[in-house]
């Protein structure tokens, strides 16, 4: 057993299946509308909290908001008000209209689209406005279950506190931890989450 599969089970032990917010993201599997969610979620989360994300969230149910094909049917003036508490708003409305636009366009549904190729895909994501690296390795991870393995603040941290690599960007750390687990995308969701979960506990910790 390799350093990253010892860390895996290590905060398996310590914490469980993830929860929370996890429950729905690591969830398996998912119906289209929970699939959906989590596209608009991975958008939202940028650069801000999870707390921020589920009053955004909130805005959008009331206003039955619930699909990519409602975002396309709302005007984007109304769209930002409605998602206003994840903040960059203006933006963020600009890039889930991308993103809604480009899925039903080219696929029609998550479910059509995740038959497709996970290379493609990742490529075909990464042309959009707003969406980088990590925001597509969401995507493709959580929302079409394609084993890529997302790298944040969180992981470089725990990769830095366990010594594991010297470098930190993005691509050799994606590389490393697929290079060091077996592909499956139920392992890499739960370790993913299980990194975010053990990240928060240590900042609360240290306040």
């Amino acid at each position: 057993m390799n350093d990253f599969e010892k860390l895996y089970k290590e905060l398996r032990k310590k914490y469980g299946a993830p929860k929370e917010q996890w429950s729905l993201w690591c969830k398996r599997p998912k119906n289209e509308s929970e699939r959906e969610e989590v596209v608009i979620g991975a958008i939202l989360i940028q650069r801000t909290n999870w707390h921020n994300v589920e009053l955004a969230f909130s805005n959008l149910k009331k206003a039955k908001v619930n699909s990519l094909k409602d975002i396309l049917k709302t005007k984007p003036q109304n769209l930002g008000k409605l998602i206003k508490p994840a903040g960059f708003y203006q933006a963020k409305s600009k890039y889930l209209v991308g993103l809604a636009k480009f899925i039903i366009k080219a696929y029609g549904s998550l479910t059509e689209m995740k038959k497709v190729d996970g290379k493609k895909l990742r490529e075909e994501l990464l042309k959009l406005k707003g969406i980088g690296p990590e925001t597509a390795d969401s995507i493709l991870l959580y929302a079409l279950d394609k084993p890529f393995f997302v790298i944040d603040e969180y992981t470089r941290r725990l990769v830095k506190k366990r010594n594991l690599a010297k470098n930190f960007s993005y691509n050799f750390l994606k590389d490393l931890f697929e290079k060091n687990l077996k592909k499956d995308f139920r392992l890499y969701q739960d370790f993913h989450a299980l990194i975010i979960i053990d990240g928060k506990n240590s900042k609360i910790k240290q306040n």
